[in-house]
C-alpha cells in the first residue's frame, strides 16, 4: 500500500468510518445526512488517494477488505482528534472571565441573570473592584469582561475596548450610624459641605471612581480623604472604615456594613455610569448572554432613566450612546 497522503479530508474519513461501521451505503448516507451517490463518490475518491480498495461490494453485501480493516482504527483516531480540535475551538468550551467589581454590584446582578438564562455556559466571576485595573487585565488577556465608568479610562485604553452603558446608578454616602446625617432618609449634597469622604484615592485600579468623586465634590465643599493603599477584600474594608471613621462615597448598590448607614444623595442626584466592557474582537456566547441580561434588567428596572435633577459629568454624557459592534 502506498504511503498515505499527507492531507486527507476529514469528510472522506467520516464517510469511510460510517460505511465500515454500518456495512451499508444507504444506512451510512442516512447517518451522515448526505445522498448515497455523494457518499459513494467520497469512498471512491478516498480509495484513489490511498491507492487501495477498502470495501468489497456485491449486490447483496458490503464488507471491509484487509486494507480497510487495517485502516479503520487509524481513521477513528484521526476523527477523534478532529473532534477534540473542534471542541477546543468552540467558544462555548472556554469559561468567560467576568469581573463584577464586588459581590453586591450591578455587574453581579447582570452576571446572575445571564447565568440563569444560559446555564450551559461557564461564566466565572472575578472581583477586581476597579475598571482601570480590570481594563489592564483585559488588555493582557487575563480577563474578558468587566463593568465600570468608561469615561474615566485613558483614551488609548478605551480605544482597545468595546462598551455598552447598562446603568446610571444613583450615588450614595455610607455614614457611621452615629453620624448626624445618618438620621435622614436622603442626604443633599449641600449637607456634606465640610465633610471628608473616602473615595479610594491612592488605589490605582479604581482611578476612574476617584476621578468621578473629585468632579462631584468640586464646588460643594466636600473633601477627599487622603490617599490610602489599595484595600483588598470586604473584611479589610470594614475594618479600615471603622478604624479611620471614614464616611464613604458609594452607590445605592452596596453591601450592608455593620454600624454604617447608606443614604442616597440628592439635590442634585449624582449618577455613576456603569458600562459593560469587553475587548475588541471578543466573540463568546457568554458575552451575548451578558448583553442580553443587561438590556433586560435595564428595561425592567429603568436603569438608564436620567432624572431631571441628575448630575453627570460632561465626559460621561458624551459616551452615553452604547457601542454595539463586536
Amino acid at each position: 500500500m502506498p504511503t498515505t497522503p499527507r492531507d486527507v479530508e476529514p469528510r472522506l474519513l467520516r464517510a469511510f468510518a460510517a460505511v465500515a461501521e454500518t456495512l451499508h451505503f444507504t444506512r451510512a448516507a442516512t447517518r451522515l445526512y448526505v445522498a448515497q451517490q455523494a457518499l459513494s463518490r467520497d469512498i471512491r475518491r478516498l480509495e484513489r488517494e490511498l491507492g487501495a480498495e477498502l470495501f468489497v461490494r456485491t449486490t447483496r453485501q458490503v464488507r471491509l477488505t484487509a486494507e480497510g480493516e487495517r485502516l479503520l482504527p487509524y481513521a477513528r483516531r484521526v476523527l477523534a482528534a478532529y473532534d477534540e480540535l473542534a471542541g477546543a475551538a468552540d467558544p462555548r468550551s472556554r469559561p468567560l472571565l467576568v469581573d463584577v467589581g464586588a459581590r453586591y454590584s450591578t455587574g453581579q446582578r447582570i452576571l446572575d441573570a445571564a447565568r440563569a438564562a444560559a446555564p450551559d455556559l461557564e461564566l466565572v466571576a472575578r472581583f477586581h473592584s476597579g475598571l482601570t485595573g480590570a481594563a489592564a487585565e483585559i488588555a493582557a488577556g487575563r480577563l474578558d469582561v468587566s463593568f465600570g465608568r468608561v469615561a474615566g479610562l485613558a483614551p488609548g485604553t478605551r480605544a482597545a475596548l468595546r462598551h455598552e452603558l447598562v446603568r446610571l446608578e444613583p450615588m450614595a454616602v455610607l455614614l457611621p450610624s452615629a453620624h448626624p446625617l445618618a438620621a435622614r432618609t436622603t442626604v443633599p449634597l449641600a449637607a456634606l459641605a465640610g465633610e471628608m469622604l473616602y473615595a479610594a484615592d491612592g488605589n490605582a485600579a479604581t482611578a476612574e471612581w476617584t476621578d468621578l468623586a473629585r468632579e462631584l465634590f468640586a464646588g460643594h465643599g466636600i473633601r477627599l480623604a487622603a490617599p490610602f493603599p489599595e484595600i483588598d477584600g470586604e473584611a479589610e474594608f470594614v475594618r479600615l472604615v471603622h478604624r479611620h471613621g471614614w464616611s464613604v462615597l458609594a452607590t445605592t448598590e452596596f453591601a450592608d456594613i455593620p454600624d454604617m448607614t447608606l443614604r442616597p444623595l440628592t439635590d442634585p442626584v449624582p449618577l455613576s455610569p456603569v458600562s459593560l466592557v469587553w475587548r475588541r474582537g471578543l466573540t463568546h456566547p457568554g458575552l451575548r448572554a451578558l448583553r442580553t441580561a443587561a438590556a433586560e434588567l435595564a428595561r425592567t428596572h429603568a436603569w438608564l432613566h436620567h432624572p431631571p435633577d441628575a448630575w453627570l459629568p460632561e465626559a460621561d454624557r458624551a459616551l452615553r450612546a452604547p457601542s454595539r459592534t463586536g
